[in-house]
């Protein structure tokens, strides 16, 4: 019997690896003789380096870098195992978690270290990256990123622009005279779960400038700058961003990955699966076992157990998931390749304690889940 388990990351609690090591734990309790094949699964989100770390034995690279707002921060990427790939994900440079709350401030935020993790990586002899969008501090549409790849984005005076999203009001040319050669010879994956144009009612500023700190007056202003922004570089690098679904992810990033990167716009979990040669290992598989922190009715559009079962239907798998929480809206998974799903907490406990017993509680499920199946084949006998 052939089993893969390929959960996500269980967050503030398990990796993707330390989440599928427990559920093996607990369904070889039962099947002590089973094929357990171990794909560590992420949605382009936060956790997706450790996660095709893990699954392709790669390595994690630390690296100083700008933060959001000009500090020095510890960023990191990571170096797949076959010593060619590197992934990124933008917050590890420009994320909200190094602005506390009360200094958030996408007009000046700036993706400026996004770049220079870009660069260590093509330091290191990467030539194919992908680059995970969400979390992010910023709205400068990817401009801090280009200025630290070479780019010159100036005003009407001849002179660099400043960093953040209300500096995009005085962008007035591009100049790629010094950028870097090596973008050129790379290809760039943007993995993102966001169909967000760059601009408008459903752009970058208005849909989530707020969680990020802009008051309405800021949104108006960072919108214009970036519509702005996209009528220069339909100008000066004849490309169009501004409604291209996707172009809104992360402040513009997405936009900005467009235009300097020449990336290709994909769901993040559709290249975790590639990358990781999932439906490869799913080949003779008896059953699929997936997961992640919470199910609800947001799991169908681009979540990483979603895209898992999908994969697993193309080869008539039968699929179980497991989650930290069950919330509104959960039975819509199972239109989408999930036959059953389960929550691995057995009653109402405190947050803090569901997250510190995850992989007791992960073990537990794994085991009950083998026994029913087991129960079942000897009933269906």
């Amino acid at each position: 019997m052939k089993i893969v388990i390929a959960p996500d990351s269980f967050k503030e609690s398990l990796s993707a690896l330390e989440a599928a090591e427990a559920i093996q734990k607990g369904l070889e309790k039962v099947w002590p003789e089973a094929e357990f094949v171990l794909v560590p699964m992420a949605d382009g989100g936060e956790g997706t380096v450790q996660s095709l770390i893990d699954a392709t034995r790669g390595t994690r690279i630390n690296q100083e870098v700008c933060g959001p707002l000009g500090q020095r921060v510890s960023g990191f990427f990571g170096l797949l195992g076959n010593g060619k790939t590197a992934v990124i994900e933008m917050a590890a440079a420009a994320g909200l978690e190094y602005v506390p709350p009360e200094k958030r401030n996408p007009m000046k935020a700036t993706t400026y270290g996004v770049g220079e993790l870009i660069r260590a990586a093509l330091d290191r002899g990467a030539r194919h990256i992908l680059l995970g969008l969400g979390g992010s501090a910023t709205n400068d549409g990817g401009c801090g990123m280009a200025q630290a790849l070479g780019a010159r984005l100036l005003d009407k005076h001849g002179h660099a622009i400043g960093r953040g999203g209300a500096a995009l009001r005085d962008l007035e040319t591009i100049d790629m005279t010094d950028y870097d050669p090596r973008i050129a010879e790379t290809t760039f994956e943007i993995a993102t779960d966001v169909t967000n144009p760059l601009t408008g009612k459903r752009g970058a500023s208005t849909v989530f400038g707020p969680q990020k700190g802009a008051s309405p007056e800021d949104v108006a202003l960072l919108d214009r700058g970036l519509k702005h922004y996209a009528e220069i570089v339909k100008r000066d690098l004849n490309r169009l961003i501004d409604d291209v679904p996707g172009a809104g992810a992360a402040g513009g990033l997405g936009a900005g990955a467009l235009c300097f990167l020449q990336g290709t716009l994909l769901p993040g979990i559709n290249l975790v699966i590639k990358e990781t040669k999932l439906e490869e290992k799913m080949h003779h598989a008896s059953l699929v076992i997936t997961g992640e922190g919470k199910i609800d009715g947001q799991t169908i559009y681009g979540k990483a157990p979603v895209g898992v079962a999908r994969a697993a239907k193309n080869q008539h798998i039968p699929v179980i998931a497991f989650a930290g929480s069950l919330a509104e809206g959960c039975g819509a998974v199972y239109d989408h390749g999930i036959d059953a799903f389960f929550s691995i907490v057995s009653g109402a406990i405190p947050l803090k304690e569901a997250l510190r017993s995850a992989r007791e509680n992960l073990i537990r499920t794994g085991e009950n889940v083998a026994r029913v199946w087991t129960l079942a084949e000897k009933f269906r006998k």
